[in-house]
């Protein structure tokens, strides 16, 4: 018999990007109900969820979440006087999302934190591999003439910490950073991570060439 997940109310911030584990995320924050979530965020606690929207958006409610997302915790803030925000924050966990409160007046939801498994001694090797292919990328993507972070990145000494920073660099799409997200087993999200971004560099490599 399995012990029930501890489920605990969250703040929550869907938005049209993905947050990960060990990413940081600015935000300017301009609509009423996130005003109001920064302000209690800044009171109690500096933490709330992010979650990816599936369809609608950011802007007005009526969206639909995906239901994995990450902790987001605050480490700057500034209020502006006309009641905006521009905060400073850094992904700390994944969580599950098990229960959609009543928007009141910004959204929350009753969530669990998802265990997280380190990489075994084969699955840090494959760290290479992962730098190897996200630098190509993001070369490439630089080489376009498009933003991008600068391939000459520094990781974290910790290979899990050092996979997820990989992951938020890499030049993958909202959707595909969720697949990320949704995967539990470290080795097996670094495999994906190597895929996905090597596909990314071979499409712009295509492109670069003229096809």
């Amino acid at each position: 018999m399995t012990d029930a997940p501890v489920l605990t109310p969250l703040p929550m911030f869907p938005l049209g990007t993905v947050l990960l584990p060990h990413a940081v995320l600015p935000l300017h924050i301009f609509e009423p109900r996130y005003r109001a979530l920064a302000r209690d965020c800044m009171s109690s606690g500096l933490e709330f969820g992010v979650v990816l929207i599936e369809r609608g958006s950011e802007v007005g409610g009526g969206d639909t979440r995906f239901g994995v997302g990450t902790v987001a915790h605050i480490t700057e803030a500034t209020e502006f006087p006309d009641g905006r925000w521009a905060l400073l924050t850094v992904g700390r966990r994944r969580l599950r999302v098990a229960t959609w409160l009543p928007d009141d007046p910004y959204p929350v939801a009753l969530v669990e934190t998802l265990p997280e498994r380190r990489l075994d001694e084969r699955g840090a090797l494959a760290i290479d591999d992962a730098i190897r292919v996200v630098r190509r990328a993001l070369a490439l993507k630089a080489e376009m003439g498009e933003a991008a972070p600068s391939s000459r990145f520094e990781l974290d000494d910790d290979p899990d910490v050092a996979a997820w920073q990989l992951a938020a660099l890499a030049p993958l799409g909202p959707v595909d950073g969720q697949r990320l997200l949704e995967v539990d087993d470290p080795a097996e999200r670094l495999r994906m991570l190597v895929g996905l971004a090597s596909e990314a560099g071979d499409l712009l490599a295509y492109r670069l060439s003229g096809g």
